[in-house]
């Protein structure tokens, strides 16, 4: 995972958390800070950046969540490996954290783009391509 977060850091030093929680407690982060009433795969939370004296920089740090049972489902539900998935999200999550969105059409396919080319240099095929319907 260490890697696949750092393939995906575009520029500086990030400090990241990372955890993987069960559906009950990813759906009530989802609806606490989403608003919406389900465990969704991946959340990402950003925070302000912190200066880092020891370094002599500002750093960008966030907590990545990722919902085990939902993304273990979603790979099994669109014939990916959990491996491919979740360096999918994780991938996806470390993005967000550095500004990336997908709120318009625009948005959804740069930050589509970018993940397929990271992915790809992972080793990982494209997370968009071909996927079963998880419905």
């Amino acid at each position: 995972m260490l890697r696949w977060a750092r393939a995906a850091l575009l520029s500086g030093t990030m400090r990241v958390t990372v955890r993987f929680v069960d559906e009950a407690e990813g759906r009530a982060l989802n609806a606490a800070y989403r608003h919406k009433d389900y465990a969704t795969n991946v959340l990402s939370f950003p925070y302000d950046p912190i200066p880092d004296e020891a370094l002599g920089m500002t750093i960008a740090h966030g907590d990545l969540v990722l919902c085990a049972p939902v993304l273990h489902r979603e790979a099994v539900s669109q014939g990916k490996t959990v491996d491919a998935h979740c360096a999918h999200l994780v991938v996806h999550g470390m993005l967000h954290l550095q500004g990336f969105d997908h709120e318009t059409d625009e948005e959804a396919e740069a930050m589509e783009a970018l993940e397929r080319r990271l992915l790809a240099r992972l080793g990982f095929p494209d997370p968009y391509r071909d996927v079963k319907s998880s419905v």
